[in-house]
């Protein structure tokens, strides 16, 4: 994802700068064991070469070093990865006048002292933590809770379909495609983890209600979600090639599930829940009445009632993964720090 935000900057880099004036400068690329630096600027277009012949060993320490070391006002560190030493890095940084933008949601759904400190310090130190990428990719969903939020309104209930990967599974799922097939494609796609386990256990669909309902205002940790698993747990306590083995074992009961619910109307859906600060994730079959029943591909959804939405909720719908609309989110976040 990385990659794809540099090729979006190098080209609208130019055209920002004659319609807004604003430069953007590439100071530094870091990949997991190497990094290149560069004050004078990083050509967007060409820095795969550069990094090649002039890259050096970084861990999260030396990569503190040097952007510390660079101390370039106005500037703003990205964080692509889902590494826990470089979201250690954040206090660092905000604490020296650098904002950050992260996709990594360990910071956000983590410890929630630390989650508020990281608040705190980035108001104080007068910069921006900015993390919306964290849920939905590029949908404006963290930003829309803030305004609302900060307007005077009060969030009561969101219900969600945050995993693109499960929403992919259960749309694909049918008489022909068998579950552990669906799983196999999602992988293969590119819509799963490589180890799809990670997405089937719902601990990043937890990872994100948590941080919907912090900027919510509610102060909630990843232990205050009750989760319903819909794979026994001995799937996940084994090796993954024995995951793959045993997998088809399910495949009689998901079809025998899925044509009573076809024969329902109705459909499954992973769906997460904050109601009046009770949290859940799960599995939900939902009728065609359902805002949810619709939803196609590995799109993301969410329903957000409050004081001033409450009859009729706020929906906000999209494509809630891929790199190229993630890294859009990104980039955004990056323009709303340059304030354009």
């Amino acid at each position: 994802m990385g990659g794809r935000l540099i090729d979006q900057i190098a080209q609208q880099r130019e055209k920002l700068m004659q319609t807004r004036g604003l430069k953007i400068n590439i100071v530094g690329i870091a990949r997991s064991k190497r990094a290149l630096f560069d004050r004078a600027g990083i050509d967007p277009a060409g820095w795969q070469e550069d990094f090649k012949q002039n890259s050096i060993d970084i861990n999260p320490a030396r990569l503190r070093e040097e952007v510390l070391g660079m101390n370039i006002f106005n500037s703003v560190f990205v964080d692509c990865t889902a590494d826990a030493g470089i979201a250690a890095l954040y206090g660092d940084f905000i604490d020296h006048g650098i904002s950050v933008v992260a996709a990594n949601k360990i910071a956000a759904s983590g410890d929630y002292n630390n989650y508020r400190s990281l608040k705190e310090l980035s108001r104080k130190r007068g910069v921006k933590w900015l993390f919306e990428t964290n849920v939905g990719a590029g949908l404006p969903i963290i930003g829309t809770i803030n305004d609302l939020c900060n307007s005077g309104d009060r969030i009561l209930k969101m219900e969600a379909v945050l995993s693109g990967t499960l929403n992919f599974i259960f749309n694909t799922l049918s008489a022909d495609i068998p579950f552990s097939q669906t799983v196999r494609m999602a992988k293969e796609q590119g819509f799963s983890e490589p180890d799809p386990r990670i997405d089937l256990s719902g601990k990043d669909v937890m990872r994100k209600l948590v941080i919907l309902s912090r900027e919510a205002g509610y102060e909630v940790s990843q232990e205050d979600v009750q989760a319903e698993l819909f794979i026994p747990q001995d799937f996940f306590d084994c090796s993954e090639e024995e995951f793959w083995a045993k997998l088809p074992s399910l495949d009689a009961g998901f079809e025998q599930r899925r044509r009573q619910l076809a024969a329902e109307g109705k459909r499954w859906r992973f769906v997460a829940q904050n109601d009046h600060g009770r949290l859940s994730v799960g599995l939900r079959a939902v009728g065609s009445d359902h805002s949810f029943y619709v939803l196609d591909g590995s799109n993301n959804i969410i329903l957000l009632t409050t004081e001033r939405y409450n009859r009729h909720p706020m929906l906000i719908q999209g494509y809630g993964a891929g790199a190229d609309v993630t890294a859009a989110g990104v980039f955004a976040d990056i323009m709303s720090i340059a304030n354009i």
